[in-house]
């Protein structure tokens, strides 16, 4: 039986669609933090030390005509490195494990984001990432490199006003997403949280982000997690996701064969 902390858990992700916790290992998120400092540094080429790095001036070394570049370079320098994902994964290793299960598959690569003050193309409009091809099982670990807030954050809907959300989403009226936004722009919640926590959220709730309107940058990593079972969309086992955890029994039963099968 499950216990009642468990029940909790399950009970506010299932009506809020989302947890915010403190992480489980700082020894985790240090590594993160000064890997992603180390390379940028490199990346950039810029003479400062890594504890002197402050990832909310990021912006004071890039723009908007190279953030992109920088961003896709940084993202493939991190998926490149054998202990980030173990890294990542500890962070929430334990909450992963009551949400999404204890046989997990995650995506291939962590994906990062870096959103500058005032910056136009860094913009996801609300969406659900159901809409593009992901399966309905996945949940979202966001971990922020900085304190989030307000437009340095990302905005996710209200989940009880879903049911609303779909029916306003089928009707005529809505002509495009710019519709929804101003449909439902009193029901998205900007989410607010620290450096030292992470977010498990479910990506099938409405969300994005609008310019950043704030004087700080913001650095935050996202990857996807699903039950390794669980039905796949567009994005499949071994082309987007890879096993991540199993157990004696699943080995058991995947290298079973009848007797006069083994070759």
């Amino acid at each position: 039986m499950y216990s009642n902390n468990y029940s909790k858990i399950e009970k506010d992700f299932l009506n809020k669609g989302l947890i915010i916790k403190k992480v489980e290992s700082n020894k985790s998120l240090d590594y993160i933090n000064k890997t992603i400092k180390k390379k940028l540094i490199k990346i950039l080429k810029i003479n400062i030390k890594v504890r002197n790095f402050n990832l909310n001036k990021l912006h004071k070394f890039i723009n908007e005509k190279n953030i992109n570049g920088i961003r896709l370079r940084l993202i493939e320098s991190i998926n490149k490195d054998k202990n980030f994902k173990k890294e990542f994964l500890t962070v929430a290793q334990t909450m992963l494990s009551n949400i999404v299960g204890n046989e997990l598959a995650m995506q291939n690569n962590i994906n990062l984001s870096i959103q500058i003050p005032d910056d136009e193309t860094s913009l996801l409009p609300i969406h659900s990432d159901t809409w593009s091809g992901d399966s309905p099982f996945e949940t979202v670990l966001w971990l922020p490199m900085v304190n989030c807030f307000k437009t340095k954050s990302m905005f996710i809907l209200n989940a009880k006003k879903m049911n609303n959300f779909n029916k306003v989403f089928k009707s005529k009226k809505i002509k495009s997403i710019s519709d929804l936004y101003k449909n439902f722009k009193k029901d998205l919640n900007f989410i607010k949280i620290n450096y030292g926590k992470y977010l498990l959220f479910n990506q099938n709730i409405p969300h994005g982000n609008l310019v950043n309107k704030t004087n700080e940058t913001r650095v935050s990593l996202n990857c996807r997690f699903k039950g390794l079972f669980t039905p796949y969309s567009q994005k499949e086992l071994g082309s987007f996701f890879s096993p991540l955890k199993l157990r004696a029994a699943t080995k058991i039963g995947l290298e079973y064969k009848l007797p006069g099968e083994e070759k």
